[in-house]
């Protein structure tokens, strides 16, 4: 297919292909002709994933890069693929403050309370830390039972992505799953969290106006 068939089926612009192509992200073609070059279905698989890790995980150009690098290793280790993954996770948005010592060594001393067997440069420690100094500046010191019952539905959550990918043959598709469901899987899981809140706060504090709620 030409490049704006493909634009057409992946349903972006061909703008967006372009550069995805010049930040490195799409692979060329096969040119057949001085001026034909042709796509098939891997790119359009590949800008969807492309568009997955940008738009919906909200990651840079850069971690996108990485991501997509690994992914097209050849006999990368899975344990790799993962690590690289969460780091791109860890990659900032925004400018971040680095966690205090204090907050750092209680998220640590969960996950050693879990058995959890973790890096020390894991993403998600400062990421953890820095949600309980958050809640520390506005008075809420987090308490043992409020943590571990956050520790349980993380470890359910991730035992799930585990299952998941134990449910696959290919290694490729093992691979990115694991790579956009480490992405996505944050926006879902926060996604269900608030739903969740929602209906809990109307049972604890029922109202009478229904309207819009789904039975």
């Amino acid at each position: 297919m030409k490049i704006s068939e493909l634009g057409q089926r992946a349903g972006i612009p061909l703008s967006a292909l372009k550069y995805y192509q010049r930040e490195g992200l799409l692979p060329e073609g096969i040119r057949s002709s001085p001026n034909q070059t042709s796509y098939g279905e891997a790119h359009v698989q590949r800008v969807h994933l492309i568009r997955a890790l940008l738009q919906t995980g909200g990651l840079s150009v850069a971690a996108t890069k990485d991501v997509i690098a690994v992914l097209d290793a050849p006999d990368a280790p899975i344990a790799e693929t993962f690590r690289v993954a969460q780091h791109a996770m860890g990659t900032p948005r925004t400018t971040e403050l680095t966690p205090s010592p204090a907050a750092r060594e209680r998220i640590l001393a969960l996950a050693r309370e879990q058995e959890w067997c973790i890096a020390n440069d894991n993403p998600g420690i400062d990421t953890a830390a820095r949600a309980l100094e958050g809640l520390e500046a506005i008075g809420f010191d987090a308490p043992a039972d409020y943590l571990g019952a956050y520790a349980a539905a993380a470890a359910e959550a991730a035992g799930a992505d585990l299952r998941a990918l134990a449910s696959l043959d290919e290694p490729d598709k093992v691979a990115e799953l694991m790579v956009v469901g480490t992405v996505l899987g944050d926006p879902l899981f926060a996604g269900l969290r608030r739903l969740a809140h929602e209906d809990a706060t109307t049972a604890l504090f029922p109202v009478d106006d229904t309207n819009g709620k789904q039975p």
